[in-house]
């Protein structure tokens, strides 16, 4: 079985491919990254141009025709508005006019299973980091329930806001992790409330000391280490919760070695299994939203056209997958 995914929730659109045992056969994607930040108007309009060429260079380099594919996959939620209306849109008319079953897919979910599959975690707990979500996941009870998460805006975000007021560019994690290794540490703001934590009050002491004149490399060290000592905390406060002796890092922001090296400190001390995403596989893809969408296909779960409707904060916690 072959399904096609298509992913456009906010930067990134992506087309990929996978059969019924997650061996990914094609996945493309193209990204919207101007330097002022992502504007919703400006990324439908790149997803719009860049979607019909995306799926039929999946399609060739999976060698396969539309007539090949089993279910059509897309990113229902959650995401920006306009974005998801648009995969949406696409997602219908392929599968209208080709006759094919179609999936609505939890974006978050995507990352999350992904990470799974493509690393052999059986079931841990999962810290989702990426530029909208920010989240400490486990499943329990027959759901994946959030045990921790961003009171404010997520990490990926608050790099970005912190990397735009220091004219860094967009996208600001990799400049911010190349300056880091060159800075020293300064106090910042520290905000873990129980499971969930804050970054909005980081980022505006970042931004308040660079007008200061403090340098960026110190800034973005102690961004870093910060930031990702509070996420490193609550998580290691859901493992002993749950008792779980795995810990998976999934999302765009899991590309950032600094995080990955803290993460994995702290499950060795707990004599606990680490996993990280591939790089391939962390940012936004299609590949992702392929495999969930042949997992809920396989489990009698395609939609009517009719109920394919977007849910733009569709969280994980409300899956029934």
């Amino acid at each position: 079985m072959y399904s096609i995914g298509i992913e456009g929730t906010a930067h990134t659109v992506g087309v990929g491919i996978v059969d019924d045992k997650c061996n990914v056969l094609s996945n493309v994607s193209a990204s919207y990254f101007p330097k002022e930040g992502i504007h919703p108007r400006k990324a439908v309009e790149h997803h719009a141009d860049a979607i019909p060429e995306l799926i039929k260079k999946a399609l060739k380099e999976a060698k396969l025709s539309i007539k090949d594919i089993d279910v059509i996959s897309f990113s229902k939620g959650p995401g920006l508005q306009p974005c998801l209306k648009l995969t949406a849109t696409i997602a219908r008319a392929l599968a209208l006019k080709h006759k094919k079953p179609i999936v609505g897919v939890n974006h978050c979910l995507a990352h999350v299973e992904i990470g799974k599959v493509k690393t052999g975690a059986q079931d841990p707990i999962i810290l989702y980091v990426s530029g909208g979500n920010t989240q400490i996941i486990g499943f329990t009870e027959g759901r994946y329930r959030v045990f921790g998460e961003t009171l404010d805006i997520a990490i990926g975000n608050a790099i970005d806001k912190f990397a735009r007021s220091c004219d860094l560019g967009f996208p600001g994690g990799p400049v911010v992790e190349k300056l880091a290794k060159k800075g020293k540490y300064i106090e910042l703001p520290y905000r873990v409330k129980g499971m969930d934590f804050s970054f909005a009050g980081i980022t505006t002491e970042l931004e308040r000391r660079h007008k200061k004149g403090i340098k960026v490399e110190d800034l973005c060290y102690s961004f870093q280490e910060t930031a990702f000592a509070m996420l490193t905390e609550a998580v290691e406060r859901a493992m002993a919760h749950t008792e779980k002796k795995e810990v998976l890092l999934t999302g765009g922001v899991a590309q950032n070695k600094r995080l990955q090296e803290m993460l994995e400190i702290m499950a060795k001390a707990r004599d606990a299994k680490y996993f990280v995403v591939p790089k391939e596989y962390a940012g936004d893809n299609g590949a992702m939203i392929a495999w969930i969408g042949l997992i809920a296909y396989k489990k009698g779960k395609a939609e009517k056209h009719q109920d394919t409707s977007i849910i733009r904060e569709w969280r994980i916690d409300a899956v029934d997958f």
